[in-house]
């Protein structure tokens, strides 16, 4: 009650605040940062503030903070708002879980099945840069980018799931080929003898639904754009895998660096 807008709490010093908004949840602090401009910079102007670092421990595992799973987020609100973009634990297959740490995926030794996984947030607009990686064998067919919510994330054999129908975009990793509705798009990147992905190797991707491309980078270099006229819809990042035991770790950093 006396921290609400009127109230004489919404005149707190901003410290006091700090502490008081540490101890609220992120659907709170989304209201509380619309009530006025102090509280919308005591919230946003410093993204180590205690308030970021306490919803980091409370939401986030200790692996995950504890790891190098988030090494390339450098602020506690941006490993919050990676947590909340990360693997959906409903949206998935049946023949894969995500781990504890919340942003990796295990798909389970099942027999001719191709099974993928979307996060949980989807994009309709701006600019958005994510990192996906392999940590165990590829398999036959391991592919990376986006889909549509209607975009199946099961289905028999051993296929490129993503980029199997018109709902979804992909990249196989094993072959370098681009995949979309159903047919080979070419082959990514665009030079000779490009060389193949090496296991635990960080993919950016970066869709720009402005422009309307998905783009992907290695390492710090930029490999070029993949796919062009992508629709206004929502696009969710997505993966499919058919090796056993595999594991795939994605990790949402925000926009992309490069303005």
């Amino acid at each position: 009650g006396a921290v609400a807008a009127g109230g004489p709490g919404w005149r707190l010093p901003g410290r006091v605040l700090e502490l008081v908004f540490s101890y609220l949840e992120l659907r709170e602090l989304r209201s509380c940062a619309l009530v006025c401009k102090l509280w919308h910079r005591v919230l946003h102007g410093d993204e180590n503030s205690e308030v970021w670092r306490s919803l980091a421990a409370r939401c986030l595992a200790e692996e995950a903070l504890r790891t190098d799973i988030l090494c390339n987020v450098p602020t506690y609100k941006g490993k919050v708002r990676a947590f909340h973009h990360a693997f959906s634990t409903n949206d998935c297959s049946r023949n894969v879980y995500i781990k504890k740490n919340g942003f990796t995926l295990h798909r389970n030794p099942i027999a001719q099945s191709t099974d993928g996984a979307r996060t949980k947030i989807g994009f309709s607009e701006g600019r958005h840069a994510w990192e996906v990686w392999w940590e165990g064998p590829l398999g036959t067919v391991a592919v990376i980018g986006i889909a549509t919510k209607r975009a199946a994330m099961q289905c028999q054999g051993y296929v490129a799931l993503l980029g199997s129908d018109d709902q979804s975009w992909g990249w196989n990793l094993v072959d370098n080929n681009l995949l979309h509705n159903g047919e080979v798009n070419g082959s990514f990147p665009q030079c000779n003898n490009a060389p193949k992905y090496q296991i635990g190797e960080r993919i950016r991707v970066i869709l720009d639904m402005e422009d309307k491309t998905l783009a992907f980078e290695r390492g710090y270099e930029f490999l070029g754009v993949a796919f062009r006229g992508l629709p206004k819809v929502c696009l969710y990042p997505a993966v499919s895998a058919v090796y056993g035991n595999t594991e795939v770790t994605l990790v949402y950093l925000g926009k992309p660096l490069d303005g």
